[in-house]
């Protein structure tokens, strides 16, 4: 798994024990096994952290998620705040990187 993730298997037990991902199920000599499912929880959680999501948020997800199809309205409603505060945060990157194109350009411009 920390291969297939490039995650380390300290970060993959510190997401399990905080309960970012679902406690995974071990074999009879106490080593973790990791279903489809739980592969599935990693990459999500993985991806949504890559984007910058808050680790509070994924937990409160993953209670929500676990609580059954009751909460799919909260679910819904927490990942689109999230989006919304994304879109904020890349328009802003948006301006920064036009700024730093226009002084590359500038640069270039000096430098020919």
């Amino acid at each position: 798994m920390s291969k297939k993730f490039d995650l380390s298997q300290d970060t993959l037990r510190y997401y399990e024990r905080i309960g970012l991902i679902p406690r995974v199920n071990r074999n009879k000599s106490g080593i973790r096994s990791y279903s489809e499912e739980d592969c599935r929880w990693v990459e999500f959680v993985k991806c949504m952290r890559g984007i910058g999501l808050p680790i509070e948020t994924l937990i409160e997800y993953v209670k929500l998620y676990q609580q059954g199809d009751g909460t799919i309205e909260a679910r819904k409603e927490l990942l689109t705040e999230q989006r919304k505060l994304l879109l904020t945060k890349m328009k802003e990157m948006n301006v920064v990187l036009e700024r730093m194109n226009e002084k590359i350009l500038r640069y270039e411009e000096t430098l020919s």
